[in-house]
C-alpha cells in the first residue's frame, strides 16, 4: 500500500497536554491527511488514540468527510494483551496523557474482564528518545525509576505493555532492569495485523488505497534533518522529509 506518514514533532511531545489542545492539535493533522485524499487514517499515538480518537470518530469526520475512517491503536492492543499473561496481571507504561486517561483500564476490561492492570506513566521518556538520549547511560536511571515504580504495584505482573510508540526504542534497556520471565509487548506488530483484518472486512475502504508501495513522510517541524534522523531510527532506513504547515 501507500503511505503518507506525517509527524506533527513541531508540537511533540503530546503526552503532557490537555484533552483540549491534543484533539486540537491531532485534529488539524487529520484535516491535512484527508485534504491529502487518505480514504483510511491510523493515529499511531496512544495519547491521540486516548484523548481525542473518540471525538473525532464521532463528531469532526462526520461533518468533515464521513466516507473516509479514522483508526486508534488502542482497541486493537487491547483486544489481545490478555492473552500475553498467564498471571492475568499486566503493567502498562505510556505517557501521562494516555494512563490519565484510563482508556487501557476500560478497554482490556471489555476484552478481559478478569485481568487485572497496573498503569505507570514514564513522562521523560518520550523526551529521552526525541532528543536522541534514549541509549545513553544517563537514561537507565529513568528508565529503572519508572519501571521500579510499576513493579512496585504487584509482584504479579507477567506482561509490561509499552503504550508508547516511541518506547520500542528503549525496550533494551527495559529488558534488563525486568526480572527474568516477564513479556515486553509492544504494538507494532498488533495494529499491522489487525490493520489486515479491518481491510478484510471492509472491502469498501481497502478498494480506495492505492497499491504502488509509495512512501512519503512530512513533519510540521523546521528541523526536518532532525526528523529524518529520528525517523530512519524507527523506520531502519534512510527517511528525507518536508516541511507542512497544518494550520
Amino acid at each position: 500500500y501507500d503511505y503518507i506518514y506525517l509527524g506533527d514533532t513541531g508540537r511533540s511531545p503530546y503526552g503532557n497536554r490537555s484533552f483540549k489542545t491534543i484533539h486540537e492539535y491531532t485534529w488539524e493533522c487529520v484535516q491535512w491527511l484527508l485534504k491529502q485524499d487518505c480514504p483510511l487514517i491510523i493515529l499511531a499515538c496512544n495519547t491521540a488514540s486516548a484523548k481525542a480518537l473518540r471525538t473525532i470518530q464521532q463528531q469532526d469526520l462526520k461533518t468533515a468527510d464521513p466516507a473516509k475512517r479514522v483508526l486508534g491503536v488502542i482497541r486493537p492492543t487491547a483486544e489481545v494483551i490478555g492473552n500475553y499473561t498467564k498471571t492475568k496481571e499486566i503493567g502498562v507504561l505510556g505517557t501521562k496523557g494516555t494512563v490519565q486517561s484510563g482508556s487501557y483500564l476500560i478497554e482490556i476490561e471489555n476484552f478481559f474482564p478478569d485481568i487485572k492492570v497496573h498503569q505507570q506513566a514514564c513522562p521523560l521518556w518520550v523526551p529521552l528518545i526525541e532528543t536522541g538520549e534514549y541509549d545513553k547511560p544517563g537514561a537507565d536511571y529513568f528508565v529503572k525509576l519508572y519501571l521500579d515504580q510499576l513493579l512496585a504495584q504487584s509482584p504479579n505482573i507477567d506482561t509490561i505493555l509499552l503504550a508508547c510508540t516511541h518506547y520500542p526504542l528503549l525496550q533494551e534497556k527495559i529488558k534488563a532492569y525486568l526480572p527474568a520471565g516477564i513479556n515486553i509487548v509492544s504494538q507494532g506488530d498488533i495494529v499491522a495485523k489487525s490493520l489486515v483484518d479491518y481491510l478484510q472486512r471492509h472491502p469498501n475502504i481497502k478498494e480506495k488505497l492505492t497499491i504502488t508501495s509509495s512512501k512519503q513522510f512530512f513533519t510540521t517541524s523546521d528541523d526536518t534533518a532532525d526528523f529524518d534522523h529520528h525517523a530512519s531510527m524507527f523506520f531502519s532506513t534512510p527517511v528525507q522529509s518536508d516541511y507542512v504547515s497544518v494550520k
